[in-house]
């Protein structure tokens, strides 16, 4: 019997297996790179072996030092959770090849499956050949790994070669193999899969549908068990696909098999020969905990005959750290606090006042609602994420909440282009103006004047700014101390990027309406009457000047500018935190570029970001150098503009 486990791996997915291990009375082992060394699931394992270094290069990706940290920390079995070397042959080879036991499928499987050309060649799928106008739009694909990486859609016949340049240079530093491929990407498709499970003895489990539609950048976003909305008929068929390429590469272990359908068709995409991000929802629906169920195969116990039947339906959704309304720029910074309500499942790799860098996946939690009906799960799952206290860097917290309220989604009519048709309405400002006035309260109950606030004499009203994010409203909020406490008086707000002719919007409390009051004023909380209806605010104000106010983030203005934080017209800044890899060919100082041209490439928690030129001009600066590390806001590049 396995006595004690390494997991390969970092985050979420460490502490979940460490999670079941823990139940199940197994020792745990942790691996670690040196940014990594202080995070939870270091801190939730038994023992930790340090992988130098910081990059996925370096350290997770290093199959020979994962072995020795095994090895030298005593465990007996190695579980690679999900990404890194998960899918990699070579490493389960060298674990067997240690003495330890691997908990996943033969290496062989692995390999097999490893290439999605391989893949579809098993599932008898011919591969695209010569790409014509007739066969567009298409999808260039990795044939390594997956996450979206390396993955790019192309619609022009003239955009091909540098999609696939860019594919290439993706795949090769996230995998190591820089072979892609060419397939029809199908319109309109919904991205359905089939969760697997198999073991030695000839057992094969067949756990229903997930839908995994709402996805950016080619990454999951939401997912759902089962696929609302799919015919007996063709789920049947899904389920018959999956089985055969299970038994195509004797599987064992657990393993999914993904699809588009489309117009009640299932197109085979790929089979993942690990345990996927969105396991959660096909556990709530089975009753099952597939980690043990992976110990027990790689231990030789055989499955039941068949599965529990599924009950009721279940909603997962990956919260992360980025700004959907940037492109889904990563963020990074320290995570103050992170609490969900109701009873919803939370699997996270982070704990309040953990840092978020920029190495690493920008995911921070997985929250999961099960519900015996569709609607009540979303509504579940909805209302837990509004109710939900992030604070720190910016999510994409509302981006949840309102794709889940979605009347496409609710109704089960998405598809794989739901961000791109919506994504600007699901971004787009809605902010509490109160909330502002509710963080000025807070802040002046924590510093009340010396005087003690009151005075018999009528003075100017008091007034703070702040700025809110990620939307950059600018809100000046006015109140005065009375012997009855604190007034409000009123607010200005100003959103950048408004239509010029349509200037500062000024609005006063009692124009917003005539009934504002303030029942009570604390540094935590605030409770304003407005219209008669009592509303609370929940402030909590950090070290790095962000005060949250129930689902608002506000920044307090300085009084006065730093000149030497001012730029030049045309400067490119970071927009996130990453490593430049890759320039412009023939880029610098005194070269002409034109609007919307790829300049730099930026690449942070496994996703690349082109900084473009924001207009035609000339490149007067050029700071970016390929292999730097660069910071938030560092200058990368200067455009000026050309003069009409």
């Amino acid at each position: 019997m396995i006595s004690s486990v390494l997991v390969a791996n970092r985050g979420e997915i460490a502490c979940r297996v460490f999670r079941t291990c823990r139940e199940l009375g197994i020792r745990t082992a942790a691996v670690h790179s040196d940014p990594d060394a202080d995070a939870l699931h270091v801190r939730e394992a038994d023992l930790a072996v340090r992988l130098p270094g910081a990059t996925p290069a370096e350290t997770y990706l290093r199959a020979d030092l994962v072995v020795k940290a095994a090895l030298d920390a005593g465990a007996d079995a190695v579980h690679p959770g999900y990404g890194f070397l998960s899918e990699n042959p070579d490493f389960a080879r060298a674990v067997t090849d240690a003495g330890l036991t691997w908990i996943g499928p033969p290496p062989g499987a692995i390999e097999a499956m490893a290439s999605k050309t391989r893949a579809k060649e098993l599932m008898g799928i011919a591969p695209l050949g010569e790409v014509t106008e007739a066969d567009l739009p298409v999808l260039v694909k990795a044939a390594a790994g997956g996450g979206g990486r390396g993955m790019r859609v192309v619609r022009e016949l003239a955009d091909l070669d540098d999609e696939l340049k860019a594919a290439r240079a993706e795949a090769l530093s996230a995998f190591g193999d820089d072979e892609v491929f060419v397939e029809p990407y199908v319109e309109g498709g919904r991205h359905v899969e089939v969760q697997v499970l198999a073991d030695t003895h000839g057992t094969v489990w067949v756990l229903g549908t997930r839908d995994c539609s709402l996805q950016r950048r080619h990454q999951k976003v939401i997912e759902e068990a089962p696929a609302p909305g799919i015919t007996p008929e063709l789920e049947a068929r899904l389920q018959e696909l999956a089985e055969r390429a299970v038994r195509s590469v004797a599987y064992v272990g657990a393993g999914t098999v993904e699809f588009l359908v489309a117009d009640g068709t299932a197109h085979f995409l790929e089979m993942n020969t690990r345990l996927q991000v969105e396991h959660p929802v096909t556990e709530a629906v089975f009753g099952l905990d597939l980690v043990a169920l992976q110990l027990r195969i790689a231990e030789g116990e055989a499955l039941e005959p068949a599965p529990p039947a599924p009950h009721g339906h279940a909603v997962e959704a990956r919260l992360y750290a980025e700004d959907p309304a940037a492109g889904f720029a990563p963020q990074t910074g320290t995570l103050h606090r992170l609490a969900v309500p109701g009873s919803v499942r939370l699997d996270t790799g982070y704990t309040d006042g953990d840092p978020i860098g920029v190495h690493y996946d920008a995911m921070l939690a997985k929250v999961v609602a099960h519900a015996p009906t569709r609607a009540a799960a979303v509504r579940a799952l909805a209302g837990a994420l509004e109710r939900a206290a992030v604070h720190g860097p910016v999510t994409n917290r509302d981006l949840l909440v309102r794709s889940l309220r979605h009347p496409e989604f609710t109704a089960a009519r998405m598809d794989t282009g739901f961000y791109e048709r919506h994504l600007d309405g699901l971004t787009a400002p809605d902010e509490d103006p109160y909330a502002p006035l509710a963080a000025a309260l807070a802040a002046a109950a924590a510093a009340p004047s010396r005087f003690g606030g009151f005075r018999n004499v009528p003075s100017r009203p008091h007034s703070r700014s702040y700025r809110s994010v990620p939307h950059d409203t600018a809100y000046e909020v006015s109140y005065r101390h009375t012997r009855h406490g604190l007034e409000a008086v009123g607010l200005t707000s100003t959103r950048s990027g408004t239509d010029p002719d349509e200037g500062t919007v000024q609005v006063t409390l009692h124009d917003v309406d005539p009934d504002v009051r303030v029942l009570h004023a604390a540094p935590d909380r605030v409770v304003l009457g407005i219209g008669g209806v009592r509303r609370t605010y929940d402030v909590a104000a950090h070290d790095d000047g962000r005060v949250h106010v129930n689902g608002t983030t506000l920044v307090a203005e300085p009084r006065f500018t730093d000149p030497t934080e001012q730029r030049a017209p045309g400067s490119l800044l970071a927009p996130m935190p990453g490593t430049v890899v890759r320039v412009a060919e023939g880029l610098g100082a005194g070269a002409a570029v034109t609007a919307g041209q790829p300049l730099i490439w930026l690449e942070a928690m496994k996703m690349e970001h082109r900084i473009t030129a924001p207009a035609s001009g000339t490149l007067t600066a050029l700071h970016a150098l390929v292999g730097h590390q660069v910071e938030m806001g560092a200058l990368l590049a200067v455009v000026q503009e050309e003069q009409s």
